[in-house]
């Protein structure tokens, strides 16, 4: 692949303070507690008893999902740094979208923010993630996302993701590592050793990295090289096998497809010895289907740690993971040296965060200084103007847009909202963009089955599609099944006797299943914010300013005309 990397930075670097504190704290860990420190357990309640119910298992890390009031989050979180011997790591998957706390400055997915197509911008959107992220008492964003998102139909990356160019990823990357990490919020570049490519999704089978070792290193390589040199603290290591590396190792067989997840030949010999990672592996969740499908959980579980992962994310039982993680260190599946390593690299990624000399005050304050940190007038407007520059006009042949009362008057709408995978995120709901329809003097309908628009009755059709990249959702593609309210209604197709707008505020590939539509807007998020800039644009009050991060074409000439 390359030649041994050798002068990496090490992020995790410490002062002779840092160093003994993590040499005391280590020399202290019986075999129980030192295993404990490998587990990142989930938060989804925000109630003080799962806090309890958490912290009493003595974890190194807390993942906490979206949840939908300030004051139990604030509550719970205080909990659970003062309920740790041990500093406790809070990590979250902080990547924009509706996949967010409602009470925080909503702003754009990641492949909104690349369409923005302004360095600049990224970087204030950064900074705002960052600041609100450590006044809710995170340490740690699993972002960024530096997927290649080549396979259109891959249903898990598409939004989540910078788009499909290699610099453009990486330049988006750079950015957002560099402003987070020098605001004190540890970054994750994931998914080792790279997304996107592979159609499936990783949370219902192990997929494939298909390239080839030159394609990988001028690709997803270069990626990761460059934000090891930039000194990224954290990289997660993915169910996603990369099997012509492992082939060129002399791997045979079922083994070339094992996941990254517990590759010893992928985390060890490719990021460490081949990129120069000295930063912290973390697995991604070990509840997924493309590791759960590998190995059994017997096997699984010293197999994470055993293969190079420093810490353990997720358990559906924590207690028994942690027990099964003791056996395979008494059974020699995972050696006393790795835990020892995979150990101190935690406490050391604790350290070089400050956790050990920052009190809880310093760490979450009151209710009301988080409150006061969140949804400030500045964050807002970065979010309203990175909102309406993402918004991008793909095709127009049949010269629709501005839309005008006076022309579209009578519109219907045939919507989907989509959903998440995150329980407590943001609201779907279209009613933002109804409002700002009719405040602009459009009469809106929503479509009806049993009575189809007509050219009679109808001046304009809409199709609103708010699906976001999400984990389990299989594949994307435009349901008219569900859409027209049945499978023989799927058939219909109105847009040469009605002029249609296609506008996604979600996936940017939505035209490969209405090849024929002649407008395409994309506005990536379904946002309040999106979708009033999203109607802004439409009817000519701000300019479009997108760039598609992507090619909503597919490859297909058919689809640009």
């Amino acid at each position: 692949m390359s030649a041994p990397a050798t002068t990496m930075p090490d992020p995790l670097a410490l002062d002779a303070a840092g160093r003994a504190w993590v040499d005391r704290t280590l020399a202290g860990l019986s075999t129980e507690a030192a295993i404990a420190q490998l587990f990142v357990l989930s938060s989804r309640e925000d109630t003080l008893e799962e806090g309890a119910a958490l912290a009493a298992l003595r974890p190194g890390g807390i993942h906490r999902f979206p949840a939908r009031d300030l004051g139990e989050a604030v509550a719970a979180t205080r909990r659970m740094i003062e309920s740790a011997d041990i500093p406790v790591l809070l990590s979250g998957d902080i990547e924009g979208g509706t996949a967010s706390y409602p009470f925080t400055t909503a702003l754009p997915n990641q492949m909104g923010i690349a369409a923005c197509d302004d360095l600049a911008l990224s970087a204030a959107v950064a900074e705002v993630i960052a600041r609100e992220s450590r006044a809710l008492g995170y340490d740690w964003s699993f972002t960024p996302v530096v997927d290649l998102n080549v396979a259109f139909r891959n249903a898990v990356v598409g939004t989540r993701s910078y788009g499909s160019d290699v610099d453009r990823v990486l330049a988006q990357a750079r950015t957002y590592v560099r402003v987070v990490q020098a605001h004190g919020l540890a970054a994750t570049a994931k998914h080792w050793p790279g997304d996107g490519i592979d159609d499936r999704d990783q949370h219902l089978t192990t997929t494939v990295n298909p390239m080839s070792p030159g394609a990988w290193a001028d690709s997803f390589g270069r990626i990761f090289r460059q934000l090891i040199a930039d000194g990224v603290m954290t990289i997660m290591s993915a169910h996603i096998a990369l099997p012509a590396y492992a082939a060129q190792a002399g791997v045979e067989g079922r083994e070339r497809f094992a996941p990254a997840t517990v590759s010893h030949l992928l985390n060890q010999r490719l990021l460490r010895e081949e990129l120069g990672f000295r930063g912290l592996i973390v697995s991604d969740a070990t509840v997924m289907g493309g590791l759960t499908s590998w190995l059994d959980r017997r096997e699984t579980v010293p197999a994470v740690i055993a293969g190079g992962c420093d810490m353990f994310l997720f358990s559906r039982d924590a207690a028994s993971d942690m027990a099964l993680m003791l056996d395979g260190l008494r059974e020699g599946r995972l050696s006393e040296a790795r835990l020892e390593e995979a150990v101190r690299r935690v406490l050391s990624f604790k350290a070089a965060l400050g956790l050990h000399r920052r009190t809880p005050d310093e760490r979450i304050g009151s209710l009301d200084d988080v409150a006061a940190a969140l949804r400030t007038e500045r964050h807002r407007e970065i979010a309203r103007v990175a909102c309406g520059q993402s918004v991008t006009r793909v095709k127009d042949t049949q010269h629709l847009l501005p839309l005008d009362p006076d022309r579209h008057r009578r519109v219907v709408v045939i919507a989907d909202a989509g959903w998440t995978f995150f329980a407590g995120a943001v609201e779907r709901s279209f009613d933002p963009f109804f409002d700002a329809m009719r405040a602009h003097g459009f009469d809106l309908r929503h479509f009806d089955p049993e009575a189809p628009p007509t050219a009679a009755d109808t001046d304009l059709l809409i199709y609103l599609v708010g699906q976001e990249a999400t984990p389990s959702i299989g594949h994307i593609h435009l349901d008219f099944a569900r859409m027209h309210g049945g499978m023989r209604r799927a058939m219909m197709q109105f847009n040469r006797e009605i002029p249609t707008l296609l506008l996604s505020f979600g996936q940017p590939y939505y035209l490969r299943d209405a090849a024929n539509f002649a407008t395409l807007v994309n506005a990536y998020s379904s946002l309040d914010t999106v979708q009033r800039e999203a109607v802004a644009r439409l009817v000519d009050a701000a300019p479009f300013e997108g760039v598609s991060p992507v090619d909503a074409f597919c490859g297909e000439e058919q689809l640009r005309w």
